[in-house]
């Protein structure tokens, strides 16, 4: 069993020297108290990248990740930066299909679907991001949702590389940064959902692939989100952005 992945999205905040003060800050607080069933990936800003990676280094259980990639090699792309850039700066991993993406940026589940494929291709740890909007879930659409953007989000992947280097995160949109969050039932129901796609994906092996919750995760709830069953792990916001905050979700 893979161990838990504690996962911190920090978006568009910090400057570098502040993202190495908090990575330093965090470090100082887990390095020596991470279990040895847990991961910690961070997804600073891209000017970021470089400077945290530097802060991890050496230290196994530590990686850092990348917000955003463009699914092309290099090219005529104002503003974007690719795969193989994004691990010279020290990325080993990336997101993929996060809400802000999908519902402030227009991207479709078919470029979703490109940017795993590529990330796994130049062997990046992907985290494949899902979710429902409030108003989906009134319409009883969770798992049409759900289904949907896994099928399209690994419909171009090698399986081979994604049994090995693909996470799922499932971040309903209604409790992303407001402070509502999916309760125990609902957290349930659409990892198990998740887990029978993928096994329905990958076959057996699909149950060793990590899903994650993201969603208001805080200090006060990780430790009963991460006991609940088919819930491999955190997707954290806001409350990653201090590294006292985040230390305790780690070691929760």
């Amino acid at each position: 069993m893979k161990p838990k992945l504690m996962a911190a999205n920090w978006k568009m905040y910090k400057t570098r020297p502040e993202a190495t003060a908090t990575a330093k800050d965090f470090l100082r607080l887990t390095a020596q108290a991470l279990p040895a069933d847990r991961d910690v990936m961070v997804f600073p800003p891209f000017t970021a990248l470089a400077t945290v990676a530097e802060a991890f280094a050496g230290l196994k259980q530590f990686c850092v990740g990348a917000q955003n990639f463009h699914p092309v090699k290099e090219g005529a792309f104002t503003g974007e930066v690719s795969a193989a850039m994004i691990k010279e700066a020290g990325a080993t991993a990336a997101l993929a299909g996060h809400s802000e993406r999908r519902h402030v940026f227009g991207e479709s589940d078919e470029l979703i679907g490109r940017k795993v494929a590529v990330g796994l291709e130049a062997d990046l740890i992907m985290v494949l991001c899902i979710g429902e909007t409030i108003a989906e879930r009134r319409a009883g659409q969770v798992e049409e949702v759900l289904a949907r953007q896994l099928a399209a989000g690994l419909s171009q992947a090698d399986k081979a590389k994604a049994l090995d280097k693909l996470a799922v995160a499932y971040e309903p949109v209604w409790a992303i940064g407001t402070g509502e969050v999916a309760g125990p039932r609902e957290i349930l129901d659409a990892h198990a959902f998740v887990r029978s796609r993928l096994t329905g994906f990958f076959g057996l092996d699909g149950a060793g692939v990590r899903i994650l919750y993201g969603g208001s995760v805080k200090p006060d709830n990780a430790a009963e989100i991460i006991r609940l069953d088919n819930v491999d792990g955190v997707l954290v916001g806001g409350a990653s952005l201090n590294g006292e905050s985040f230390s305790r979700i780690a070691l929760a």
